[in-house]
């Protein structure tokens, strides 16, 4: 599976971005998802989603501002940014992974998308958000 990521760039405080990952290879089952690495910074995770879409999660720095989706006829996943702010300024990545046994719980409620382990990453696009 190879990922690429896209539609990073320049843009104002409060300027929303539309990020998007194609997918080439086998990605059916699997959640796939968006981490940020700003300057000096950990990796940290920002959004996820399932296979079927059914299931999303999202960091408390994030939520009502970004929002994950994707498009499995066509395997790609998009992240919608809004109103960004200067600490939204990262390299984000695509990444995927299937989710291993007992990710689901009898309810059907996933485990944590946040520490999937996930096997495939994309390379990365920069968001500069100018205060």
């Amino acid at each position: 599976v190879q990922l690429q990521a896209s539609g990073g760039g320049l843009v104002q405080t409060g300027g929303s971005l539309r990020l998007s990952c194609a997918a080439s290879g086998r990605t059916s089952g699997y959640a796939m998802g968006w981490f940020r690495q700003a300057p000096g910074k950990d990796r940290e995770f920002v959004a996820a989603i399932s296979w079927s879409a059914g299931s999303t999660d999202y960091a408390d720095s994030v939520k009502e501002r970004f929002t994950i989706s994707r498009d499995n006829t066509k395997n790609t996943m998009h992240l919608q940014m809004n109103s960004l702010k200067p600490e939204d300024t990262a390299v984000y990545y695509c990444a995927a992974g299937p989710t291993p046994r007992g990710f689901w719980d009898e309810r059907g409620e996933p485990g944590s998308f946040a520490k999937l382990l996930y096997d495939y990453w994309g390379q990365g696009t920069k968001v500069t958000v100018s205060s």
